[in-house]
């Protein structure tokens, strides 16, 4: 089975977007293009705003991905359970898809016999282990966000070197929003390797309106740009294959 590259965006926020049109609907276009969605909502005290709580859960369930409210502190290790455990969640998405066109409409995962659920498992953990994954990082920079983001880099790079012990290929781009001069900023382009956020971040300034809504419609664009030029790239369409529910 070829699960193809699943895409990934991973929302790192703290708070509620005030520009730009409501995210929710915007992580919907992103998981009608094969993106999945995953939201972090990063505190530092025990009381998170009820509305953007809400608006954190929401956007991953549009986006039919992850999300997770967590302590600054304990960034690193819920960037990484959120990632895999979105992945495990797409490519069981896309078995019980296989299923259902072998087995009628009831074929799924949960109705196999035991047995063959464990066979079945078995494949969707390699499947985890070797598939190709892009994650495209949307940051929150507003001022609110600024003694975060240091925590925010070192569990980046956490993130990197975790996934590249993996078997199959990553590619990473990070964008942050808002940007200087505009809504949403490009930080780095497509790239396996996370290093240069060393450099990066603590150059970054602070401030400002939260657009997430036009960040995530920005996140869906780079992804078509990387699409297109990979089939530009690409002379016989069937050297590649991409698949996502």
């Amino acid at each position: 089975m070829n699960a193809g590259t699943l895409k990934q965006i991973l929302l790192i926020t703290d708070g509620c977007s005030n520009q730009g049109g409501d995210p929710a609907a915007a992580a919907a276009l992103a998981r009608e293009a094969g993106i999945t969605i995953n939201v972090i909502g990063v505190m530092e005290r025990d009381i998170i705003d009820e509305k953007g709580a809400a608006e954190i859960q929401n956007i991953a369930m549009s986006g039919g991905g992850v999300s997770q409210i967590v302590y600054t502190k304990q960034l690193s290790q819920t960037v990484q359970m959120v990632t895999r455990k979105a992945m495990t969640q797409t490519i069981q998405g896309i078995v019980n898809k296989e299923l259902k066109h072998i087995l009628g409409s009831n074929g799924s995962i949960e109705a196999l016999p035991p047995e063959k659920r464990g066979d079945v498992l078995e494949v969707v953990d390699e499947l985890g282990e070797t598939v190709d994954l892009d994650i495209l990082v949307l940051v929150d920079t507003s001022a609110s966000m600024k003694p975060k983001l240091e925590t925010v880099k070192e569990a980046l790079l956490d993130l990197s070197l975790s996934l590249n012990a993996r078997m199959g290929n990553n590619q990473f781009s990070v964008f942050i929003f808002p940007g200087k001069r505009k809504e949403t900023e490009k930080l780095l382009d497509w790239t396996p390797q996370l290093e240069s956020l060393t450099t990066i971040f603590p150059k970054l300034q602070t401030g400002g309106i939260t657009p997430t809504g036009p960040a995530i419609h920005e996140a869906i664009r780079h992804f078509d740009r990387k699409r297109k030029l990979r089939g530009y790239h690409t002379h016989d369409d069937g050297q590649y294959f991409e698949e996502s529910i």
